[in-house]
């Protein structure tokens, strides 16, 4: 992978400059070509009176063979997939029903919505950031994200009783397609599409964290509002979202095969599923705000 290549790979947890391949995991020792001398050194000169010792395979030394453990598979990334996921939807099934059984005070819901949105920003900001993807960092983000998505899913349920449960079948459902399509119709992500996802992504987060700040302060703006009196720049934001989103899951899903190819090690597959968990949820809330428009 060229430099040009790693500049912009879209997402910002998967596609950092130096994710996956920074370590140089499987390839071989410098100086050394397969089972032969070191590069730079003449082969030792034997006695040709010398006996011969019998050939036996066994007896190559460790060192010398092929490395076939330690890397980034493909299922190592679904477990991990699987595990962050789970965690997301553990706890926000358990706030969801904590506030819908009246377990949690409902007093705490939009401070609940506000304050894991939060968190969850700063926390994925600085796991990220991190050489060595701290595995406690990256559940505790689960977490945190568990929290937002049950509180902010509860908002819409009592407004809209049912589009929580469609909401989480159109999401997997986009994911399927997406990853459908990407296999099967062999979708190439090239450096300039990598770039205009980059660029899009990052404009529409500003946009959204500016909206965000604003909302805090008690300033509504036409970018985000909830329900059929949505405006159209309101829906128009809200598609282009999920359009970036399922782009971001096509090079989210070309980020992992390349760094199966380079034998990554095995711990960047828990960055490889932070990456994908950060698109589910981001597909997730503009799928719910999408369905919300379409409801009394």
């Amino acid at each position: 992978m060229n430099q040009r290549e790693k500049k912009y790979m879209a997402n910002p947890i998967i596609g950092r400059p130096d994710a996956f391949t920074r370590h140089g995991g499987g390839q071989q020792q410098r100086g050394y070509t397969g089972y032969g001398a070191p590069q730079g050194y003449a082969p030792p000169q034997f006695d040709q009176q010398a006996p011969q010792q019998p050939y036996d395979p066994y007896t190559v030394p460790q060192q010398e063979a092929p490395r076939s453990s330690g890397v980034m598979t493909l299922d190592d990334v679904l477990a991990k997939t699987a595990i962050t996921l789970g965690v997301v939807a553990v706890t926000a099934i358990a706030v969801f029903l904590g506030f819908s059984n009246g377990i949690l005070p409902l007093t705490l819901l939009t401070p609940a919505v506000i304050v894991s949105a939060i968190v969850g920003l700063v926390t994925v900001m600085f796991v990220a950031g991190r050489r060595k993807l701290p595995v406690g960092g990256v559940l505790f983000y689960a977490a945190v994200e568990g929290v937002f998505v049950g509180a902010f899913s509860t908002l819409f349920e009592f407004m809209y009783p049912g589009i929580v449960t469609t909401a989480v079948m159109a999401t997997f459902v986009t994911a399927a397609a997406t990853l459908g399509a990407y296999k099967f119709f062999n979708i190439r992500v090239t450096p300039k599409f990598r770039k205009m996802v980059f660029i899009g992504t990052a404009a529409m987060a500003g946009v959204l964290l500016v909206n965000f700040v604003l909302a805090l302060f008690g300033v509504s703006t036409p970018i985000r509002e909830v329900g059929s009196g949505a405006g159209w720049i309101a829906i128009g934001i809200s598609i282009l979202a999920v359009i970036l989103a399922v782009l971001n899951l096509v090079t989210d899903f070309d980020s992992v095969e390349r760094g199966i190819a380079s034998q990554a090690p095995a711990q960047e597959s828990w960055r490889a599923a932070l990456g994908i968990t950060v698109t589910m949820v981001w597909l997730y809330v503009e799928i719910l705000r999408i369905l919300s428009y379409f409801r009394d």
